[in-house]
């Protein structure tokens, strides 16, 4: 079963949509404010013998930077339009990139019978996806990890909520990246703090590492300061 047509053509017209030039995507913050923090929480987990999946790379930017880290990357990602963006991105063919449907099953397992196990680098995509589609969101990971490589997600809190939506309601409009993301109809999905685990626990994965940290976006206040919104991040894959 693939995710609807309805989520798969949003995303399409975003990335069809979205400024070219760097960060002028809300969640397209430089990676020094994004994987490279990220990286102290994952790194010791990853075997860095393994592929390493960006899933949800969008333009590309955190996989060109992970490229520079792993041996061999490939960033995926539902919209044709924003892995166009990623290989156009990339001239010097740092990383692979490809179209992929997560919650396909045909096509993960396809993925992982070329790559093998990988291990998973994820940022904001369970939030983003329809609820009936985490679970199997989540077992599509658990199929890409198989039995050696292990998954980094960060996912925003639910703190966070309260934030957009004041962000959403300011009398002045809402920033112009995330009223550029709203127009799209791209809205944050509900993913309870507490029932973050329970999707990798479900798909058979143990939760190795987890902490709280705010994922930096590229947007700012009218007083200058970045938007920082509230996240989770944890580890999973199989206990050694």
């Amino acid at each position: 079963m693939n995710v609807s047509g309805r989520y798969a053509r949003v995303w399409e017209s975003f990335w069809e949509d979205a400024p070219y030039e760097p960060g002028g995507v809300l969640w397209d913050a430089d990676p020094a404010q994004t994987a490279e923090r990220h990286l102290r929480h994952f790194a010791a987990h990853f075997d860095p013998g393994l592929p390493l999946v960006d899933l949800g790379c969008g333009n590309g930017t955190q996989t060109r930077f992970l490229a520079g880290r792993y041996r061999r990357v490939v960033g995926v990602d539902l919209a044709h339009a924003a892995v166009a963006r990623a290989r156009r991105d990339d001239p010097h063919g740092l990383a692979a990139y490809q179209q992929l449907d997560a919650v396909d099953t045909d096509a993960v397992r396809a993925l992982h019978a070329e790559w093998g196990d990988a291990n998973v680098y994820m940022r904001g995509v369970l939030h983003q996806s329809d609820t009936a589609d985490r679970s199997r969101l989540v077992d599509g990971i658990a199929t890409l990890t198989g039995q050696r490589g292990r998954v980094f997600a960060v996912e925003l809190a639910e703190a966070c909520k309260g934030l957009l939506q004041d962000l959403a309601q300011d009398p002045a409009g809402p920033p112009p990246k995330l009223g550029a993301v709203l127009a799209h109809g791209i809205a944050p999905g509900e993913v309870h703090d507490a029932a973050l685990p329970g999707y990798f626990t479900a798909a058979g994965l143990d939760v190795l590492a987890a902490g709280e940290e705010p994922l930096l976006t590229t947007e700012f206040r009218p007083d200058g300061t970045r938007i920082e919104v509230p996240s989770l991040w944890l580890v999973a894959g199989l206990a050694a």
